[in-house]
Order: structure tokens, then C-alpha cells, then sequence
């Protein structure tokens, strides 16, 4: 069925709408087309949010389990935030298999800090900052608390926006919004006291909020 606007107007289902009106018809291929489309993207998502060398092991879970519950997928919402959150709840599940709390955060950081201090193509994180700049922000961000990391990791690094951010992580917006802002401060002041940084803080912190 598809749907309608306030004034009863059809409104045009997009590829991957229909791609999953297919899947729910029973058309295999249609799934994999959907794997082909948000494989790379969820895979950076596994590997930032700490899963490391096993990200592409999680993402092939989390493909599995998003499948087994697209019933329950609502129509005509967003397919990337819902299966986002797949992802990191099945990273976070490979940070409980490996012990306590503390460890599991630091093996976490220890996972993704390589990969933000290195550069790719597809990375508007390292496209934004010269590598000085970079090593300087990942410095920072191993200093802040594991929610604060994740919260920025969403909204900069992944290139999403509250809403997502909000159904990635399974928080509120509201906790979003805080959480951000109290974690853009937290970085802005560690940045601040970095040796020979103190002049430039806010200039570094910046560039997360804004790209550049």
C-alpha cells in the first residue's frame, strides 16, 4: 500500500522503499541489495564504534538479525539509522564477551583510535583536519568518557544527525543534545590544557562541530 500525504496525494516510494517491499514479498535479492548498498557504511560504523578487525564479522551478524526483524521495521521509515543501530548494539555485544566495563572501553578506544588517526577518501573526519590537527583531536577524544566518545563518534564522525544519532545510540534526542554539548565542552577544555595548545582550543573543537 503506498502511502499519502495530509491531502491524500500518493507519494513516490524511493529504491530502497521498494527494495524493501520487495524483501518482505520474499525476494532474497532485494535484501542483497541492500547489503551491497550499506555494507561499507556499516562497517565504518562497527569499526569506530570499536569493533576493529572484527567489524565485518559484526556487520554480517547485524545483517542477519536486521533481517530476522524487518517485520517489525516500520514502513516508510529511514533504513539506515534502524540498521545502524543493529550494528552498534551488536558492537556493543562484543565489548560485553570481553570483560568488565573498563577493559571493555579501553579495548574499544584501542580499536578505533588507529583508524581516526589514519585518512581515507571516504572520511570527512580526516578530510577536515591536517594530521597534526587530527592526532591532537584523537588525543582529546581518549580523554573523554566512553558516551561522550560515541556521541561525538555519531554526530561528526559518522556524519549523522540528532535523529539518527538518537536511534543509533538508543538515547533520547534530548540526551543526545546534552550529552553533545557537554562533550564538546569536556574536549574544548582538555584541548585547552594540551602543552602548546592553549591559544587554539576552541579553533580545534570547532572544526567537529562544524566540518573544517
Amino acid at each position: 500500500m503506498e502511502p499519502f500525504t495530509d491531502k491524500g496525494e500518493a507519494i513516490e516510494a524511493t529504491p530502497e522503499q521498494e527494495a524493501l517491499a520487495r524483501v518482505r514479498a520474499g525476494d532474497r535479492e532485494a535484501y542483497a541489495e541492500l547489503v551491497r548498498r550499506h555494507a561499507s557504511d556499516a562497517v565504518r560504523t562497527a569499526r569506530l564504534l570499536g569493533a576493529g578487525p572484527d567489524a565485518e564479522d559484526v556487520v554480517q551478524e547485524a545483517f542477519v538479525k536486521a533481517y530476522a526483524a524487518l517485520g517489525g521495521f516500520r514502513a516508510g521509515a529511514p533504513f539506515r539509522p534502524w540498521f545502524l543501530r543493529i550494528v552498534a548494539n551488536e558492537t556493543r555485544n562484543l565489548h560485553r564477551s570481553a570483560g568488565r566495563r573498563a577493559a571493555r572501553e579501553r579495548s574499544a578506544w584501542q580499536r578505533t583510535e588507529p583508524l581516526l588517526l589514519g585518512s581515507t577518501a571516504d572520511d570527512p573526519f580526516g578530510a577536515a583536519l591536517s594530521s597534526e590537527r587530527r592526532a591532537e583531536l584523537v588525543a582529546g577524544l581518549a580523554r573523554l568518557t566512553e558516551p561522550h566518545r560515541q556521541v561525538i563518534t555519531c554526530r561528526y564522525l559518522l556524519d549523522l544527525d540528532e535523529t539518527e544519532t538518537a536511534e543509533v545510540l538508543g538515547w533520547p534526542r534530548g540526551t543526545v543534545k546534552s550529552r553533545l554539548h557537554r562533550a564538546l565542552g569536556r574536549l574544548a577544555d582538555v584541548l585547552a590544557s594540551a602543552p602548546d595548545r592553549a591559544a587554539t582550543p576552541a579553533g580545534t573543537a570547532g572544526e567537529v562541530r562544524h566540518g573544517g
